[in-house]
């Protein structure tokens, strides 16, 4: 369903029973909320919690923002490696209002947060500037985006920056079954045949890749946010690969730095993705957390 959420329209999916305990869940670049698995949200409802999964701005269904033109991003990228100023047609900051804007327009005072790589980046922006409205925060594969952190290799770069034609949806999903065998986790392959049919519906429902570019902008023009999080006050719960090539690791131990009082978990084998094997360990991280908040 579509709603009205910080002047613009959003995709919203909202499962589970209208009196559960609300969680929101934030994706990251260019994905849009199908990118949270559906079983894993089911086993999260039967859990009896209300899922909330949205399209963030300018990807999935939710409405795009062609207006603001195709950032310049290899300038973007230039600037952003020498430490200068990026500008951005919206910020991260943007983005974590529409998660407001979500929770307005569903009626929801308070909600358990979880975001994934830069949807953990904008939950950071939602429960620091709306505390709250924020009662647990769960960050997945994520970042401070401090300059001292290990970057991707040129090889993961070159895999993410690839733009196949957006019209053909064969060579949109095998684009982004070389991202994945390139971010994923080694040690829980997916099943070939049952990934291509989920990238396929994926990309059948909608393929922005000029809404992608002006996210990754918002990233790269984020920073650092080391400061911000000193404001950060929920229970906070890090979940992180130990072998993610996208969000090296060394990324949740300065995380855990900033945030001395979370948990952490750190998973072997497990790279930049949502593994099928481990929804049951996701799960009870999270929900642990949950009691805490």
């Amino acid at each position: 369903m579509q709603v009205a959420a910080n002047g613009l329209a959003l995709e919203v999916d909202d499962r589970g029973p209208p009196d559960g305990e609300p969680l929101l869940m934030v994706m990251g670049l260019g994905m849009p909320l199908v990118a949270w698995p559906d079983a894993w949200v089911d086993r999260l409802v039967a859990r009896g919690l209300r899922v909330i999964r949205f399209d963030n701005r300018d990807v999935g269904l939710s409405q795009k923002l062609h207006g603001l033109g195709v950032p310049p991003v290899a300038w973007s990228t230039l600037r952003f490696a020498m430490g200068l100023p990026v500008r951005a047609p919206y910020t991260l900051g943007d983005m974590a209002e529409d998660a407001v804007g979500v929770l307005d327009a569903l009626g929801i005072r308070r909600a358990h947060v979880i975001g994934a790589s830069m949807g953990g980046m904008i939950a950071q922006h939602l429960a620091v500037r709306h505390p709250e409205r924020v009662r647990t925060v769960t960050l997945m594969m994520t970042t401070t985006g401090a300059r001292h952190l290990p970057q991707p290799s040129w090889r993961v770069r070159q895999a993410i920056l690839g733009r196949p034609d957006p019209r053909d949806v064969q060579r949109v999903v095998q684009h982004i079954e070389k991202v994945m065998a390139v971010i994923g986790s080694p040690a829980y392959p997916p099943e070939p045949q049952a990934l291509r049919q989920r990238l396929t519906a994926m990309v059948q429902r909608d393929w922005t890749p000029t809404g992608t570019l002006r996210q990754l902008v918002a990233v790269a023009a984020d920073g650092d946010r080391t400061g911000l999080l000193q404001g950060l006050r929920q229970p906070v719960h890090l979940i992180h690969g130990q072998v993610d090539p996208l969000i090296p690791v060394a990324a949740a131990h300065d995380l855990k730095r900033c945030l001395p009082q979370a948990s952490m978990d750190l998973i072997d084998g497990m790279g930049h993705d949502l593994p099928p094997a481990l929804f049951d360990r996701f799960s009870a991280g999270l929900l642990e957390a949950m009691q805490r908040g």
